[in-house]
């Protein structure tokens, strides 16, 4: 049976962490994005283009994300895939002010309720490593000495903890901390992956494509002459300039046969969010036609080597070798794709897995080695990077 999709203006305006609450979906970045409930349908990745083009749409707003949609992860490792939610009733949001609903199905009366605030809880956690922390610094010095001998440019080493409580996580008021904490960041709750990704990977409206890579990264402590001179050795970094730069060539290399023109910026810049500060820049320019697909485009840069290396192919096989666990979604990219083939897409970092039950909560850092790279600065880094999801979650 062929699925019909109704879009029409958003009368009144509704918060979108609110609506997706702690079952629901959620993308948004600044108050734009979507949020989403119920499942139409569950797709595989590769189908998705030509599902969403067999839905009959009634569209009377007509901007990108308007219509059916699917949102979803793709995961770390290249070629792998994992089937995308169609939701059944979709709050959008666009950066021109546009409010809209889609409802998908048949006999569908939107309920437009929004979850209650969330009560406060008393609970324990424990914490502990997945990756044992020595297990990971003689990665890095593995990692060190492959690049050190010329068999790669740069590959990311990653360690994993777990967070175990007494009671079940509360999805949505992890995602109004991380609002508050994180409004700047692409939030994400997609079928129990959660999280503040600071990272855009491609997003695609009509022909104009950006991408804003990021890699390198310092530390920020609260005080305003400590962390402005820690950007200033950020972006005097010989070892954070060479990491940074090779992230900028792939992307840039990887999207230019599809661009008309394609432009980036000549120097990276700071980017700060709440607890750390990186190298930036912003990649942007317009699609030659017809134009790709951004899922086609989120798999042909996923991951990039910001979370893999480079070159690819070498990089993930060593990360199989030496890094001790299984990412699973944690560096691949999450988002979601309309039936015109617009979305946007993040790098999924910054994030947390939950378990089943929710009690539990798998977190992820990692950062990439040069042959300058200190085993022990590393692990701090990952250190500071655990932090975002961390306060999100414990809360005393």
């Amino acid at each position: 049976m062929m699925l019909r999709a109704v879009t029409r203006p958003l009368p009144h305006d509704v918060d979108l962490n609110d609506f997706a609450g702690s079952e629901g979906f959620l993308f948004v970045r600044d108050g734009v994005g979507i949020a989403a409930r119920g499942v139409a349908a569950r797709i595989a990745a590769p189908s998705v283009p030509t599902f969403l083009e067999s839905i009959e749409r009634d569209d009377t707003v007509g901007v990108p994300g308007c219509g059916p949609l699917a949102i979803g992860c793709l995961p770390f490792r290249p070629g792998s895939s994992r089937a995308m939610a169609i939701p059944q009733v979709i709050i959008g949001k666009g950066p021109d002010g546009h409010r809209w609903i889609t409802t998908i199905g048949d006999d569908i009366s939107p309920d437009l309720t929004v979850a209650p605030a969330p009560e406060p809880t008393a609970a324990s956690y424990t914490v502990r490593p997945g990756v044992l922390p020595e297990h990971y610094l003689k990665a890095v010095e593995t990692a060190r000495e492959a690049v050190a001998a010329g068999e790669l440019a740069k590959v990311v080493i990653a360690r994993d903890v777990i967070v175990e409580s007494d009671h079940a996580f509360d999805v949505h008021a992890i995602l109004l901390r991380l609002k508050l904490a994180f409004g700047s960041s692409y939030r994400f709750s997609i079928d129990g992956l959660i999280g503040a990704s600071p990272e855009l990977l491609i997003s695609r409206h009509g022909l104009a494509v950006r991408s804003h890579p990021l890699a390198g990264t310092a530390p920020r402590l609260g005080d305003p002459t400590t962390d402005a001179r820690l950007a200033a050795e950020l972006l005097a970094s010989e070892k954070n300039q060479i990491e940074h730069r090779v992230v900028i060539d792939e992307v840039h290399d990887r999207l230019l046969p599809y661009c008309s023109y394609l432009d980036w910026e000549p120097e990276p810049s700071i980017v700060t969010v709440a607890n750390v500060q990186h190298l930036g820049t912003l990649i942007e320019g317009r699609m030659s036609e017809p134009a790709p697909n951004v899922l086609d485009l989120a798999r042909l840069l996923s991951p990039t080597p910001a979370l893999g290396g480079y070159p690819r192919e070498a990089a993930v096989a060593l990360i199989d070798e030496i890094e001790g666990m299984d990412r699973g979604r944690y560096g691949g990219t999450v988002g979601w794709v309309d039936a015109d083939g617009n979305g946007t897409w993040a790098v999924a970092i910054r994030c947390a897995e939950l378990s089943a039950d929710r009690k539990s909560a798998r977190l992820f850092a990692g950062g990439g080695i040069v042959a300058g790279s200190d085993p022990h600065a590393e692990l701090a880094e990952t250190q500071a990077k655990l932090q975002a999801m961390l306060a999100a979650l414990i809360r005393p």
